[in-house]
């Protein structure tokens, strides 16, 4: 058996010397889109390379905008626990003076 080539292993990776696939009898026709030129599938070809390129740079922007996100809810929930503790330490200061002027009152 000579057969030139597989869609698992093609005779070339070049687009520009690949065979167009041939359309199939059982599917009606005007099924499926248009053939695609050469120059057309290799610009396809190498926008879809750029973009590739380009995921693991906006998947650190989005990891970045994430933590940085997670850092601000931090800092405001310390901010809130922090204001807390004060209040209650100016609450216990307010009793102890309210107590102290009773008992000054009160003698």
């Amino acid at each position: 058996m000579n057969t030139l080539g597989t869609i698992d292993r093609p005779l070339t990776h070049d687009p520009k010397k690949q065979v167009p696939m041939k359309p199939s009898t059982s599917e009606p026709a005007g099924s499926a889109i248009p053939d695609f030129t050469s120059t057309g599938a290799n610009d396809t070809r190498q926008n879809r390379t750029r973009e590739m390129q380009l995921i693991p740079e906006a998947l650190a922007r989005a990891h970045m905008h994430d933590r940085l996100h997670e850092a601000e809810q931090e800092r405001r929930a310390m901010r809130l626990v922090t204001a807390r503790r004060m209040q209650r330490r100016a609450e216990r200061a307010s009793r102890r003076a309210r107590r102290a002027l009773a008992m000054a009152v009160m003698q």
